[in-house]
């Protein structure tokens, strides 16, 4: 696993990713009700996960991003499923999958 500061700045790099879906998202009228949920429970449980990366507690952070990598996967399904979305959304959702992906594997 990465040391704590490492996992802090990759965390970082996510947390701006789900803020820039969130954004899109809040920008965006026809957003699928699916998408939404799964951005707005995203952007809620990152403020969980930052807590717990503070306390070290290796099991529980890769727990909580592993849930957090499901959340990212469902939207990406929800973007690859047809759905209308700008092109500005599907980008922040694909960026967001991307960026929640590539920390899980360096967390396990």
């Amino acid at each position: 696993m990465l040391q704590a500061n490492e996992i802090q700045r990759r965390f970082h790099s996510v947390e701006q990713a789900i803020g820039q879906a969130a954004q899109a998202c809040s920008a965006e009228r026809d957003v699928p009700s699916e998408l939404r949920d799964c951005i707005q429970r995203l952007d809620r449980q990152s403020d969980l996960v930052r807590q717990v990366i503070q306390t070290r507690d290796e099991p529980r952070i890769r727990k909580m991003v592993d849930d957090l990598e499901q959340l990212g996967d469902r939207a990406k399904r929800v973007c690859a499923s047809g759905a209308t979305l700008t092109p500005q959304m599907r980008s922040a959702v694909l960026h967001m999958h991307d960026e929640l992906s590539e920390l899980k594997h360096q967390v396990h």
